[in-house]
């Protein structure tokens, strides 16, 4: 039976594991407000190597439509309106001098629809991995030296966790949905 609980941990954690990388692609999906995390794929050329923006600025939001990213060095003023317009987020960088300043533009109805579409993509491939786990501890189960009861007992037991996962995923983008749609 130890068995049976280590196939089951494995699934949950691969279940997991679907729900956070979902709640970090999500993130990257503007919902009109401007939010840090809007920056988070942005990759800046630091002394010869791709770094994370995060790494090497500050990155505030002043009101609900601007972002301000304070480099730790000036020399890296133009390196970051480089790395932001390379990351194609639909972002216009302009620079003071001191720091980069973005202006979060407010979403068309048309955009809203399209990062709605986006948001369920996501969503959809969170799923894909969550039903993958459980094809996957069902073939294990299967290669089990157990009794068949035991064997449709766990793999009952998987499908429930399935559920609850998928059901999760699905409050998830629900929220994201109401997020992006709210003007």
């Amino acid at each position: 039976m130890e068995e049976v609980e280590f196939i089951l941990e494995e699934a949950k954690e691969g279940m997991e594991k679907a729900i956070s990388h979902l709640k970090k692609q999500l993130a990257n999906i503007r919902a009109g407000k401007a939010n840090p995390s809007m920056l988070g794929s942005v990759m800046v050329e630091y002394y010869g190597a791709q770094t994370p923006l995060n790494q090497v600025a500050n990155v505030n939001t002043p009101d609900a439509r601007t972002l301000s990213i304070q480099p730790y060095e000036k020399s890296l003023i133009p390196e970051i309106e480089k790395g932001i317009m390379q990351a194609n987020l639909g972002f216009n960088p302009m620079n003071n001098g001191e720091s980069v300043i973005i202006n979060v533009p407010p979403l068309t109805e048309e955009r809203r629809k399209q990062l709605t579409k986006q948001a369920k993509s996501e969503a959809e491939d969170a799923k894909v991995g969550v039903r993958n786990d459980r094809k996957q501890a069902n073939q294990e189960l299967k290669k089990l030296e157990i009794s068949e009861d035991a064997k449709k007992d766990a793999e009952t037991e998987v499908q429930e966790l399935t559920d609850k996962y998928i059901e999760r995923i699905d409050n998830i983008l629900a929220q994201k949905e109401k997020e992006i749609m709210t003007v």
